[in-house]
């Protein structure tokens, strides 16, 4: 379960949050976010102008002085990711160029994370590039969640914590189901890992979607391993993007005769027509965290639920602003 910050953490960040030294910069991508995330620090957000010009050209300035504080960059680079990592790199260099003493860009959707290999002949391994471009623009530090690889960890040359919403889902999990009747999936081969840890925590039994994508966006279930006759089952993934593999899975779980198809996912980038073919499908429940801004559509839908995620990132600041152990969170 997910550790409450300590009374220490808390009262060294409200202390520098008095004198001055922890300053939270929000960008454009996720207002509510960043606000939660305040509240939950009791630190307000740093007044500044994040805007464009006519041209769409970003302009920024912040208007307190952030002369020798902790500053933390609130801002998802998800949809339209390039004006939101623009938005980040600009902030960056404003406060850098105002002599924060350390920054950190908290990044709770890191956009750009599924091209972490080169996936053919002369294609680029762009997270490793929007790596580059992040620690060049004066990031000190990064604090993420959990990303599509743990590899991307190591394409930054600089300190980079990645936490896991898996605590938060586990606590809704146990609130919402009988146990004795679940069975968590692996909505592919490569989720393994992820769906195996979720499952020990909750002491059920696992099982795997055996998958075919014929094109980007595009699946095509293949196989359902393990016997999931009977059981309520809880596929879990890091990103929902189309959603056609999730819809793909449900149906071929149902028809192996599960007795229902939930989801926890952790990014819902949901693009396209995605929260209407989640709502048309046979999924009972998707469940994503507020770590990308929901469009109307998404709220709108009738089976898609949002978890809140800024304790778990107030926390985290708490503790990296006290210098204390941001991983003991997930012990």
């Amino acid at each position: 379960m997910l550790n409450v910050v300590s009374s220490k953490a808390r009262e060294e960040a409200s202390m520098s949050a008095k004198n001055g030294s922890i300053k939270l910069v929000a960008g454009n991508s996720n207002p509510a976010l960043a606000q939660a995330i305040a509240q939950g620090l009791d630190v307000p957000l740093t007044k500044a102008v994040v805007r464009r010009f006519a041209d769409m050209e970003i302009f920024v300035e912040v208007q307190e002085n952030i002369r020798g504080s902790d500053a933390f960059i609130i801002q998802s680079t998800s949809f339209p990711a390039n004006d939101n990592l623009m938005e980040l790199l600009i902030i960056t260099d404003a406060l850098r160029r105002s002599s924060a003493r350390r920054i950190t860009a908290v990044i709770p959707y890191f956009g750009y994370a599924r091209q972490d290999r080169r996936s053919g002949s002369r294609t680029p391994i762009s997270a490793k590039l929007v790596a580059n471009l992040i620690t060049h623009a004066g990031v000190d530090r990064v604090m993420t969640l959990d990303l599509h690889a743990g590899q991307i960890q190591g394409f930054f040359d600089i300190p980079t914590d990645n936490l896991f919403a898996a605590p938060v889902m586990v606590r809704d999990i146990r609130e919402r189901f009988d146990l004795s009747k679940v069975m968590v999936i692996s909505p592919d081969v490569g989720g393994v890992a992820r769906a195996r840890g979720l499952a020990k925590r909750i002491n059920t039994p696992l099982a795997i979607v055996d998958k075919r994508r014929e094109r980007p966006g595009e699946s095509e279930v293949m196989n359902v391993i393990g016997d999931v006759s009977g059981y309520s089952c809880i596929l879990v993934d890091d990103i929902v993007d189309s959603g056609g593999t999730l819809v793909n899975a449900a149906d071929a779980l149902i028809a192996k005769g599960a007795k229902d198809v939930y989801a926890y996912i952790t990014h819902g980038v949901l693009s396209g027509g995605a929260a209407a073919r989640i709502a048309g499908s046979k999924l009972k429940e998707l469940v994503i965290t507020d770590s990308i801004l929901a469009t109307e559509a998404v709220t709108k839908a009738p089976n898609i639920r949002t978890l809140p995620i800024a304790s778990l990132i107030s926390d985290a600041i708490a503790r990296t602003a006290a210098e204390e152990s941001v991983s003991s969170l997930f012990d």
